[in-house]
């Protein structure tokens, strides 16, 4: 999913550009990629291989090849199509999941202004104690902010997934996997808008101060 370009901007030095880890950046395209990939599964199997609208285009297709096909059969052949879509779409969230542990790894190991726990602290103090540029250092404390949720809903996404994957192992909890399932469904759907506040996020700060963030995140751009 297109999505998590960290802000580079300073508040005493908005023109500047930080450069970010080639680990930090490989964990952004790489979730780029992994998001991107398990909402085009839930959008092929809301449209495409949605159970009711195969079933009958394959009772159709089989009637008019002269071939007699059950309902419950061509219902069978819709279901299997979309658990293969389903399949592929657990993958990728074993891989969301692996990349979130590699990021709280990488949290770790991050030199320390790099850090976003350290990002997002210097943000707020900013906010606090800034006279001037006072809304330079209100929409960085924003930014951080909403990365900070981005970074909870990744964490329920990854949580309430792992728990779908495995729910026969998980048998006691069966009671709350409808509950859990309307969790997973809700995240999606604020991912969807973070991407959309991110992406015109990014068109803005291209615009005006924030020119090159994109090649930042390609190359690391240059160091403070």
């Amino acid at each position: 999913m297109t999505v998590i370009t960290p802000p580079r901007k300073d508040v005493d030095h908005p023109q500047q550009i930080k450069k970010h880890s080639s680990s930090l950046r490989f964990w952004h395209w790489a979730n780029t990629i992994v998001i991107t990939g398990s909402l085009l599964t839930v959008l092929i199997n809301s449209t495409i291989t949605d159970q009711r609208s195969v079933a009958g285009v394959v009772t159709s297709e089989l009637t008019n090849s002269g071939t007699e096909v059950t309902d419950q059969q061509a219902r069978g052949i819709a279901h299997t199509l979309s658990d293969n879509v389903w399949a592929i779409h657990t993958y990728f969230g074993y891989t969301l999941a692996a990349l979130l542990l590699f990021r709280l790894i990488l949290e770790s190991f991050q030199v320390a202004d790099q850090k976003f726990i350290r990002k997002m602290k210097s943000a707020y103090h900013q906010f606090k104690v800034t006279k001037k540029n006072r809304e330079t250092a209100r929409h960085e404390l924003g930014v951080k902010i909403t990365y900070s949720i981005f970074y909870i809903l990744l964490t329920v996404m990854a949580l309430t997934g792992l728990f779908l994957a495995f729910e026969d192992a998980l048998a006691p909890f069966k009671s709350i996997r409808h509950s859990v399932k309307e969790v997973h469904g809700f995240c999606m759907y604020l991912i969807l808008a973070f991407i959309a506040v991110h992406l015109v996020g990014i068109f803005l700060a291209e615009r005006k101060e924030g020119k090159g963030i994109i090649s930042d995140m390609i190359n690391g751009g240059v160091n403070d």
